[in-house]
């Protein structure tokens, strides 16, 4: 199977970008520690968003943690310092040039 990456948007409100860290930085390691996660990264965009980059073993694994408590108390976490719905877009990577770097 191929591994999947993924990339969460999150949309912090007016004055919540502080708050809306903290609650995904605490979401980290209960996402590290479940089966088939190989990166789940939180970043900071330059249009203001948060970003989680991750990659999975496969798509049963994103599912799994799509389904799991880990994601249940994150959306719980975030949700009062959102002001639109997370945009989530699954990839599956096409690799090109070298190996090491064509691809995540």
């Amino acid at each position: 199977m191929s591994a999947v990456v993924v990339t969460a948007a999150f949309h912090p409100i007016e004055g919540g970008r502080e708050s809306l860290t903290a609650a995904l930085e605490q979401s980290l390691a209960a996402v590290h520690a479940e089966d088939g996660c190989e990166l789940y990264a939180l970043h900071d965009a330059e249009d203001g968003t948060l970003v989680l980059i991750e990659k999975w073993s496969s798509r049963d694994a994103l599912a799994a943690h799509a389904a799991g408590d880990a994601v249940v108390r994150l959306n719980a976490a975030v949700a009062p310092f959102l002001v639109r719905p997370t945009t989530v877009t699954a990839m599956t990577a096409l690799p090109a040039g070298d190996a090491r770097r064509g691809a995540i």
